[in-house]
């Protein structure tokens, strides 16, 4: 699925979105009295794609909605959408991922084969994307891509008191996904991030005798209200659950883990160790 292009039959949400931002957009072409061929001409596009989108097959870009919003003169109306367009043209999990941690106020991740994803730069997931088999469309990477780095935002101080805590498999840190260039900036990238007063960035050394996390990758998203929701990954499918018997048994394994690894200060020299190996 090209990332816009809509896909929406199972995804109710996005599908009533794109509903309403179809019906506004014809409503006002024929309100100003243009046929499609004319519309396109006037914003740039063929007659085609305005069909596409008004039959709601194709997701309007940014700039497709601020060249409507000018030729209609809606008056910044038909532009106001571009946020909720954005947001659907994402995959439901990935907004749904999102949304869980946008209203947790403390996140654990632990990660023994890549690097977390609210920690990845732009080439790095690049990267990630691009390894998997059966691969992916160069459309669908562009699109995971995009998803991946919007959520990130959290990170942002400025946007709440959340507290981060991520532990990191050293594997992560010696696996040169993307080639030394890519691995360098994005080692550069953990060392920025852990200098941020809310997050706790820890390595957990491959000469460790003991390994509670040889089960795969989890993160465990604590929500204001109390509740506990815990993410845990496999090759064919990613699973969310608030079943306290399952986070219980993750909480106890991420405290084992953080007890394994290096704290956040004896974590630095290794991921700066790292980080000096793609210099040579």
């Amino acid at each position: 699925m090209s990332e816009w292009e809509a896909g929406q039959d199972d995804d109710e949400e996005a599908g009533a979105v794109m509903r309403t931002v179809v019906r506004q957009l014809k409503l006002w072409r024929e309100s100003a009295g243009l046929t499609q061929a004319e519309f396109g001409a006037a914003i740039g596009y063929g007659e085609e794609l305005v069909s596409s989108v008004e039959r709601g097959r194709r997701i309007p870009r940014p700039e497709y909605l601020d060249r409507a919003d000018e030729a209609l003169a809606a008056g910044g109306r038909i532009a106001a959408m571009k946020r909720d367009v954005a947001e659907v043209r994402y995959p439901k999990k990935v907004r749904d991922l999102k949304n869980l941690e946008a209203e947790a106020v403390e996140l654990c991740a632990y990660n023994n084969s890549v690097i977390h994803g609210l920690l990845q730069t732009e080439d790095y997931a690049r990267a990630v994307f691009n390894a998997h088999r059966p691969a992916l469309t160069e459309d669908e990477v562009e699109q995971q891509v995009t998803a991946r780095l919007a959520r990130q935002e959290i990170l942002d101080l400025m946007t709440g008191r959340r507290v981060f805590s991520f532990v990191q498999c050293e594997s992560t840190l010696r696996r040169p996904m993307g080639g030394r260039m890519v691995m360098r900036q994005q080692i550069e990238r953990l060392l920025e991030v852990a200098q941020l007063r809310n997050v706790d960035l820890q390595v957990l050394p491959l000469d460790r005798e003991v390994n509670s996390g040889t089960g795969g990758s989890f993160r465990l998203l604590k929500l204001k209200g109390g509740t506990t929701v815990a993410f845990s990954e496999s090759p064919l499918n990613s699973r969310v659950t608030a079943d306290s018997k399952e986070t219980t048994v993750l909480d106890i394994r991420y405290g084992a883990l953080r007890a394994q690894a290096l704290s956040p200060q004896d974590s630095l020299p290794l991921i700066e160790k790292a980080l000096g190996e793609t210099r040579t």
